[in-house]
């Protein structure tokens, strides 16, 4: 953990020039005390870094002193890639890595280019939960199958009340939530991750199959349990207006069979999980649809209706 902590600070010198203790403590989230026993320790192992007095000052390396610790290693090449993440990052444990691999990515640019990074994360950033999504803890098992998952690790879990041993491949957050890609006696699953009751690493390591794509993977599983709730069929009749709305109102997964029964006269067949969310989407459509079938569901947008009618009539 300090020998981290100390190449963070060396790189964090060389790259920004100079930085007073409060900055560095700041960014490496320990006390100022900590900041000057690690210069300390810099120091003494050879490096020429030096403290500026006076209100402007701070530590600094001698000018053109560089560096060469700055080759990425695996898990930090890896961590890299998710920079963009952040909040994954830390619920999974990898921030400190992550962060000691962007220093050592800006440390090797050309000092042109170096504000780089910063100038663009303060133009772009991606939340990746949903709005209104609860601020609840990272489940307990992510860490641990985190870990699993970059060391390709056979995991004993718990699962449902069932124990499995499971070949972790992959993590998707989707909408704030964790999932599992993983094999499991020949076949890949997803498995949501807050549901597993506990997980253990074995020693054991799993060659990977090199036709794995977790992106077209999670595509095509997402895309079929979708799908797997569409279970009752609605008819409607829509205006032209309502068939503009169609796609504003209707499940994706739904989308294309809709629009290949729409016949002529404006009667499609509209797939949907059940009667209830078909009356909150047919609502939507307000009076640019009206109901065929079922007449469970036609009733119940009559009955709103009346209702509608009579609140606005008085």
């Amino acid at each position: 953990m300090r020998a981290s902590r100390l190449m963070s600070l060396l790189l964090l010198l060389q790259n920004r020039g100079g930085m007073t203790a409060a900055e560095l403590a700041s960014e490496l989230e320990v006390s100022e005390r900590t900041v000057h026993r690690d210069v300390l320790a810099l120091s003494e192992s050879g490096i020429p870094v030096y403290a500026d007095r006076g209100r402007r000052g701070g530590y600094r390396l001698l000018d053109g002193y560089r560096t060469r610790l700055t080759g990425l290693d695996r898990a930090e090449a890896q961590a890299l890639f998710l920079s963009g993440v952040p909040g994954a990052l830390r619920e999974m444990g990898l921030q400190e890595v992550a962060a000691t691999a962007r220093l050592k990515a800006a440390a090797a640019l050309s000092p042109g280019v170096r504000d780089a990074p910063a100038t663009a994360a303060q133009r772009f950033h991606l939340d990746a939960p949903g709005w209104f999504a609860p601020g609840d803890p990272p489940p307990p098992a992510l860490a641990p199958l985190a870990r699993a998952v970059w060391s390709d690790r056979v995991v004993t879990a718990s699962y449902k009340e069932r124990e499995r041993t499971l070949e972790p491949y992959g993590l998707v957050l989707k909408a704030g939530a964790w999932y599992l890609a993983a094999r499991a006696r020949s076949r890949f699953l997803i498995f949501r991750v807050d549901r597993f009751a506990g997980v253990r690493q074995e020693e054991a390591t799993f060659d990977r199959d090199p036709g794995f794509d977790l992106a077209a993977f999670w595509a095509e599983h997402a895309a079929a349990f979708s799908r797997s709730l569409l279970r009752t069929t609605v008819t409607l009749r829509l205006s032209e207006r309502g068939v503009r709305m169609l796609r504003h109102v209707a499940d994706p997964a739904a989308m294309e069979d809709a629009l290949a029964s729409l016949r002529p006269d404006g009667t499609v067949e509209l797939a949907v999980e059940s009667i209830e969310v078909a009356y909150s989407q047919v609502l939507r459509f307000g009076p640019e649809a009206e109901v065929l079938d079922p007449p469970e569901l036609r009733a119940l947008v009559a009955g709103a209706a009346a209702r509608m009618a009579e609140m606005y009539g008085r």
